[in-house]
């Protein structure tokens, strides 16, 4: 049974998922605050967090990155802010998803029980390598000929994302909506930056790439520039 644990500081709101995802077969734990729930995160270990951000002793972005230090479970953020903008920032900070209030129990279930579909996924091909890059989903880290990348979260999703096919064109779309999880056309300039961001990191340019190569008009695609 999946435990997922609820930050939220509406009781309202609370007590209504609380029950609702129990019913839905989720052992289901809350916290009002971000402090009892960044304390509850840590000491319960649950599956999945559900993530408000605004609670009233710390912003959930802070709350997010906080998390993140210490652990990769899944996070879904719950928000009523809906600028294009804000969520992208959420999702590189590291959310794995989001969902915009007020929404319904039953679509949180499925965005629950579809990121655990893909920490499963991601158990089942721990270590990728291509070439000499070297990707551990489990530990999130990534070496390239043998030294560690600094990468931010969504870089490592991104790369992870990649490795997971390569030499398959894989579109911007198809990015936004598997790393990103959003599905706004306007946020194309996000991936932009971030796969410059991550060429810089496996010291290559999109003129002159050697695992990154862009298919003009179509997408990019991870390669073995030994191929």
């Amino acid at each position: 049974m999946p435990q997922v644990l609820l930050i939220e500081d509406d009781s309202k709101i609370r007590t209504t998922l609380v029950r609702a995802l129990s019913e839905q077969g989720h052992a289901t734990s809350s916290a009002n605050t971000a402090m009892s729930g960044l304390r509850r995160a840590v000491e319960d270990r649950p599956d999945v967090v559900v993530l408000d951000l605004g609670l009233p002793d710390l912003d959930g972005r802070e709350v997010l990155r906080m998390i993140r230090a210490v652990s990769r479970v899944p996070v879904i953020v719950a928000t009523a802010r809906d600028d294009e903008q804000e969520i992208i920032r959420v999702l590189d900070a590291g959310a794995d998803d989001y969902v915009v209030k007020p929404f319904g129990a039953a679509q949180l279930d499925a965005r629950i029980r579809a990121v655990l579909r893909r920490a499963g996924q991601d158990e089942d091909d721990p270590v990728l390598v291509v070439g000499g890059l070297r990707v551990e989903a489990r530990a999130r880290e990534a070496e390239l000929d043998g030294v560690p990348l600094d990468l931010s979260p969504k870089e490592f999703d991104l790369l992870h994302y990649l490795a997971r096919r390569p030499g398959e064109v894989v579109t911007k779309r198809e990015l936004l909506t598997e790393v990103w999880r959003t599905t706004y056309g306007g946020a194309d300039k996000t991936v932009d930056v971030h796969l410059s961001w991550l060429r810089r990191k496996l010291g290559e340019t999109a003129q002159d790439p050697r695992y990154l190569h862009t298919v003009r008009g179509v997408g990019v695609k991870l390669v073995d520039p030994a191929r």
